[in-house]
């Protein structure tokens, strides 16, 4: 029995081959140093220069893409199935998705699915109470939730957690394209700012700001709704026992809706995670113009009734 403030018991690593767990740390190491290699190059370049309005424009626009890749794609249509899209539009959205450098479409399912199985108790992957509710534990709670998680050793069974996705020829095949998509997510940037500008510094700066330091932010923006989302914020509607997940309206622009948490972990199915007045949801904006345009459908909108009978009344 768990009681909501201790640490989650330890339990033994999983037998894994050591050389596939040198490659795993290597590989994340690889995925998260990267984009702050960018930062710091950036930060290089802008001494003196600035940031264009190319590199600006081409950053936004890349940020979106693979933002609504994750937020509406990964996240709402895969993960909790709140709308329904064609294998164009699911294909798109996986692509893109993928090329945010969070990891593959199926593996990032279901470390989601395993996350809301067991919120903020033992078995999630990354609840900042992993190791107990005291001001050190929950620092160190903090940073295992943000990012120290993919270095772990506990890894999540695809075939428990995402058995649709793993009887997907598509989706299996895209699974296996994240490296290229990756390669693709720093290519794209380098030759539009070489097509734009013109020059091989043109196409530098392009790779750095709309490539580099764009995935480092939305890796970062994405890793806060598992950290800060649990321990910051208001919880106006209700949850399972022990999860803690909040509304930040801080993150609410950067994270496309996303950091409306509490609502989601209450009706996870739910298309809108910003359900009050002036909770700004891009990602739910996205997919009502998916709908309209008949490209989803069986949309999951609020229900006023349900939303009233989860919502917290003082």
């Amino acid at each position: 029995m768990y009681d909501g403030l201790s640490a989650f018991p330890e339990v033994g690593a999983p037998a894994r081959p050591r050389a596939e767990r040198i490659l795993q740390i290597a590989v994340t190491w690889l995925l998260v140093a990267a984009p702050f290699a960018g930062l710091v190059l950036a930060a290089v370049l802008l001494w003196g220069h600035g940031l264009g309005p190319t590199d600006a424009v081409l950053a936004v626009v890349f940020y979106l893409v693979t933002g609504f890749g994750v937020t509406v794609g990964f996240h709402r249509c895969l993960t909790h199935r709140a709308f329904r899209a064609g294998p164009r539009l699911r294909a798109a959205l996986t692509v893109a998705g993928s090329m945010s450098f969070e990891g593959d479409v199926i593996s990032w399912v279901a470390a989601h699915r395993r996350h809301h199985a067991f919120s903020d108790r033992p078995g999630d992957p990354h609840s900042p109470y992993r190791y107990g509710t005291g001001p050190v534990a929950q620092l160190r709670g903090l940073v295992h939730a943000h990012a120290g998680w993919l270095f772990g050793n506990d890894p999540t069974s695809h075939e428990r957690y995402a058995p649709d996705l793993t009887a997907e020829p598509m989706m299996t095949a895209l699974a296996r394209a994240f490296p290229l998509l990756c390669v693709a997510s720093l290519a794209l940037p380098f030759l539009a700012g070489l097509a734009i500008g013109g020059t091989w510094y043109a196409a530098f700066t392009a790779l750095i700001w709309a490539g580099l330091v764009r995935i480092g932010l939305l890796q970062h923006v994405t890793w806060s709704v598992n950290s800060l989302c649990h321990v910051l914020g208001t919880r106006p509607f209700t949850t399972r026992e022990h999860d803690r997940a909040t509304n930040l309206w801080p993150l609410a622009l950067l994270s496309l809706g996303e950091s409306w948490h509490n609502l989601h972990h209450s009706d996870p199915t739910c298309a809108r995670h910003g359900v009050d007045r002036r909770q700004i949801d891009l990602s739910a904006e996205l997919i009502r113009t998916f709908e309209r345009l008949g490209w989803a459908r069986d949309v999951r909108w609020p229900d006023p009734a349900r939303l009233d009978a989860r919502r917290v009344h003082v």
